[in-house]
């Protein structure tokens, strides 16, 4: 195993493996906010709707969610290694295929089908690497809040890097820009990652847990997207799902209970500070991607900004991460992480009550400015520590499958805030846009309502990360 100093200070080795880990983690939470600025772009050049695009963003994050637990567990049958350099390579063609793809059926192809399994299958081995790579509580938790914060850096800049690509040359671009991004993790992986643990070609599967769990998913996530059509359709899609979750979870007791081991085992629910720091994960990605979705869609199809100019306004967010996500570590020495997360929920929430309250005070669009930077202020200082909460909770043996588990919460929560708030904003977007935005945005808020009552609820004993 890579060694690392006493004082919890990054090795060379260290540091170079991380360099690969932050960068995957980065170009994911990218492809998930990029197309939101170039919306219009494509559904011109494509011939396609605001409905189209979205479901398309929306079917990329949920086959992330529905494929991240099964994810982690392929990473103990193949190494953890291989596994990210699979996922990688899927990665990659995903991109080029959107790159060059004639209408929104091969887009969601490329985008959304082979690039939501590329990331299903490369970010469970970056979770699990670094929690054993590096040992030591204080040098795993600055890890994490570098990978963390290039995340949250990478949602937030997703708007200004496509747009920029976007209208300087093409929104096609982008999709490059995204390939020639994993083509570096893959060459930086394979030089400075190492594997400390063998590959397990005996692990047991559980194909029926894989398939009924990403089935639920996407029933759960499709009922919300069909709210605005058929009211009996979602209905119907939300039992459905609740039913085949329900059946998953019957499987895993049934497998446990025969002595044989589950996609998930049940002692992950058996944690309440983990249970309580996935809540708030989920709350913080939902709250992130559907203000990105939102305001995004409401500057380009009301105001008429171009992609560049909307993504330029979204580089209040990104100053308010750096800012935080900066901070972060120093905060962690001094205030538990509790304190954090739930100081992250209140900024968050006041900014998003700037973002309704502003931009119904006044037509300009630096008036979405503040909330935008308040936003992102609150989510940078709180992305690691919800993180730290949940992987740390479990020991070594179960890393697989905690980190399969947290990142498909997560990425739920993106799913639902593209998918919930932004069912609202397109129901309404062309009769009534200022009262959908409200609304959508009154959702993104409630969200952060859900967020700041499971942080309250986290154990008051979390202490300072040590320094």
């Amino acid at each position: 195993m890579v060694e690392q100093t006493r004082t919890g200070r990054f090795s060379p080795a260290l540091r170079r493996a991380l360099i690969p880990f932050a960068l995957a983690q980065f170009i994911c939470s990218f492809a998930g906010s990029n197309m939101n600025v170039m919306i219009n772009d494509i559904s011109q050049d494509l011939n396609t709707t605001v409905a189209g695009v979205q479901l398309a963003i929306t079917i990329f994050l949920l086959v992330m969610a529905a494929l991240m637990i099964p994810g982690g567990k392929l990473t103990d049958r193949i190494g953890r290694k291989r596994c990210l350099t699979i996922g990688l390579l899927v990665y990659g063609v995903g991109a080029l295929i959107s790159a060059v793809s004639p209408g929104l059926g091969i887009l969601i192809l490329g985008n959304s089908i082979l690039e939501g399994i590329g990331t299903a299958m490369l970010i469970p081995p970056v979770y699990i690497l670094t929690t054993l790579l590096f040992t030591d509580l204080t040098s795993r938790a600055r890890a994490f809040g570098m990978i963390s914060a290039l995340g949250g850096i990478g949602a937030a800049t997703g708007p200004l890097i496509g747009g920029f690509i976007s209208t300087a040359i093409s929104w096609r671009a982008a999709f490059l820009f995204q390939a020639a991004m994993v083509l570096l993790i893959a060459v930086l992986s394979r030089r400075w990652v190492t594997d400390p643990l063998p590959a397990d070609p005996t692990r047991p599967t559980d194909p029926l847990g894989a398939v009924l769990s990403a089935l639920g998913l996407v029933l759960v996530v499709s009922g919300i997207l069909a709210a605005d059509d058929n009211v009996g359709v979602m209905l119907g899609l939300l039992v459905a799902g609740a039913a085949v979750l329900a059946g998953f979870f019957a499987h895993v007791r049934s497998r446990e209970r025969a002595g044989k081991e589950p996609l998930l085992s049940t002692k992950l629910f058996h944690n309440r500070t983990s249970n309580l720091g996935m809540i708030t994960q989920s709350a913080q990605w939902l709250m992130l991607m559907g203000t990105s979705f939102v305001v995004s869609a409401y500057l380009q199809v009301v105001r008429g900004y171009n992609a560049i100019e909307t993504g330029v306004v979204f580089t209040a967010t990104t100053a308010g991460l750096l800012i935080s996500s900066l901070a972060a570590e120093r905060f962690a020495k001094r205030r538990a992480q509790r304190t954090l997360i739930l100081a992250g929920f209140v900024i968050t929430v006041v900014g998003v009550v700037l973002l309704l309250t502003l931009v119904v005070i006044s037509k300009s669009v630096w008036m979405f400015v503040p909330g935008l930077f308040v936003i992102g202020f609150g989510l940078g200082g709180m992305l690691t520590p919800s993180v730290n909460v949940v992987q740390s909770a479990f020991g070594e043996d179960l890393q697989g499958e905690i980190s399969g588990l947290s990142r498909s919460v997560s990425n739920l929560g993106s799913a639902l805030g593209g998918a919930v708030a932004g069912t609202i904003l397109v129901a309404g977007i062309g009769s009534r846009p200022g009262s959908a935005y409200s609304i959508a945005m009154v959702a993104v808020a409630l969200a952060g309502f859900i967020g700041l009552a499971a942080a309250f609820y986290l154990p008051r004993q979390n202490a300072p990360a040590p320094a």
